[in-house]
């Protein structure tokens, strides 16, 4: 049965949040209206559409179709393996849906299949997310809407397309069934139509980094308890040989119960085994770590680990450890500046943040070690789904 449900033409879907802030390379202020902690630290493009509410015109074709599918092989190749052996069942299967039906409801609000608009909540090079409410269950959906010909476009490699980190978001987001992960709850694709639909939960809450002050984070208390969501959620990843690649405040949501569910994985690697080496590095300058800005080859769950440190923190302290006045500046801190840590902070969150932001990966902190810190476990026990329970959440 896992094997009709997640066969190779229905491995369609797309990722979470990563509509905010994509990765262009211009820096901005780290400090938003009245001083607060602000999350933008690239300026996006913002192509504006219509949410696809006008006819495509011309030969149609499915975006899981055969003819898009040469960018991502690889990825698909492990996930298909996975398939096979019966790895890849979620719960909920994600919904397919190949037939758009635009249309208004009494109020003359636009309608996509059973799904009311209610707001545009982001943007991005690679679409925009709209907020939609279902006329079935009353409940409300990010939907992630894309112009298929712009992303054959948009060349984000020599030899890739923008479609080969949709489609490997695509594989990957369909996989994904854990607390800590923003789930992919249906794929709407219409053959003749241009855009292409993902349907998400929606997150009705607040970044990790929301609240912070100036030159203030936090607290202590509520950098722990996201921290160890975080945690839990990425090393439910790294257990499953998916390096994220791109970890950091933007797209690291809270719910309104005080979950955190981390989304984007638009530029997310899969590996056949522990062998995570990767060579490109097309996450956020701020969270980059230093041996990925050298030009070498790194290794991708120390590159995760890294920006967790970077992410726990703006938490803690509301800014960033390294940040120059470019992009080349901001780089040349990473790789060389010593790290510094404001005057009063305990010994142990001192060893714990030094533990991760340590330059070399070779004698930085992993992420179980992370989660057996004495820091990280004290006061509350950390939630099931933490630590070696997380590991062995495996797909």
């Amino acid at each position: 049965m896992c094997g009709d449900i997640f066969s190779i033409l229905e491995m369609g879907c797309c990722g979470c949040f990563g509509f905010m802030r994509k990765t262009h390379r211009s820096l901005v202020s780290v400090r938003g209206p009245g001083g607060r902690f602000s999350q933008e630290i690239l300026l996006p493009d913002e192509p504006e559409d219509n949410d696809g509410f006008f006819m495509y015109n011309g030969e149609g074709d499915s975006f899981l179709s055969e003819g898009f599918r040469g960018c991502s092989k690889r990825s698909e190749e492990i996930l298909q393996s996975r398939v096979r052996r019966g790895l890849t069942c979620r719960e909920v299967p994600v919904k397919e849906t190949l037939q758009v039906v635009r249309s208004e409801d009494e109020n003359g609000d636009k309608m996509v299949n059973e799904y009311v608009r209610e707001c545009k909540i982001g943007s991005g090079s690679y679409g925009k997310v709209v907020l939609y409410r279902s006329t079935k269950d009353g409940k409300k959906y990010a939907f992630k809407v894309f112009h298929k010909s712009h992303l054959m476009k948009l060349r984000v490699a020599p030899s890739e397309t923008a479609m080969s980190d949709v489609l490997r978001e695509v594989s990957i987001m369909k996989i994904l069934d854990h607390p800590n992960i923003v789930k992919l709850v249906e794929v709407i694709d219409d053959p003749n139509s241009d855009h292409f639909y993902m349907v998400l939960e929606y997150i009705e809450g607040k970044w990790v980094c929301e609240g912070s002050g100036p030159a203030s984070g936090i607290g202590e208390d509520a950098s722990r308890t996201y921290l160890r969501d975080i945690i839990a959620g990425l090393m439910y990843l790294h257990s499953n040989n998916i390096i994220h690649g791109d970890i950091k405040p933007d797209n690291l949501l809270v719910t309104s119960s005080g979950r955190v569910k981390i989304g984007d994985f638009s530029v997310s690697q899969v590996f056949e085994d522990d062998n995570d080496e990767l060579r490109r590095s097309p996450g956020t300058p701020v969270f980059t770590a230093p041996e990925c800005c050298q030009g070498l080859t790194y290794s991708g769950r120390a590159a995760d680990t890294w920006a967790v440190g970077v992410t726990l923190y703006c938490m803690l302290f509301g800014q960033y450890p390294f940040l120059g006045e470019s992009l080349q500046d901001t780089y040349d801190k990473i790789v060389n500046d010593p790290l510094m840590i404001p005057e009063g902070v305990s010994p142990l969150l001192k060893d714990l943040v030094e533990g991760l932001l340590c330059k070399d990966p070779r004698r930085r902190l992993t992420l179980k070690a992370v989660s057996e810190h004495p820091w990280v476990v004290m006061g509350d026990a950390p939630e099931k789904g933490t630590g070696e329970e997380a590991e062995a959440g495996q797909l």
